[in-house]
């Protein structure tokens, strides 16, 4: 299922319930259908999202990296991180918050 978050201000985004999910968890939102987040709530909305970017890139970058087979250190290719996922969201939210805006969200029922 698709989760189309709008903003007043500058467009829409399209992401997938899990990913919204994880999202608005981390905002402090409930997953329903239809739900705004409001122009005074943004700046704390910005700030918990950079926040948990920050440490999951953090947490990730400190654990994990191992050498491969041949004892190169090279990486192989790995999953997108919360940074990734998170950042289209973040840009909506400043891009809203500069114009005084609000964001709304919908989906096809509770996510």
């Amino acid at each position: 299922m698709l989760v189309k978050f709008t903003s007043s201000t500058s467009g829409q985004i399209m992401m997938f319930a899990q990913v919204a999910r994880q999202l608005l968890e981390l905002v402090g939102k409930d997953c329903s259908a239809r739900g705004v987040i409001t122009t005074e709530q943004l700046p704390e909305a910005i700030e918990r999202l950079r926040a948990a970017t920050a440490e999951h890139k953090t947490h990730s970058t400190t654990h994990g990296e191992a050498d491969n087979e041949d004892g190169s250190d090279e990486q192989d290719a790995s999953p997108i991180g919360l940074g990734q996922r998170a950042y289209p969201m973040i840009e909506l939210l400043e891009w809203t918050r500069k114009e005084d805006g609000f964001v709304l969200w919908e989906a096809a029922k509770d996510f």
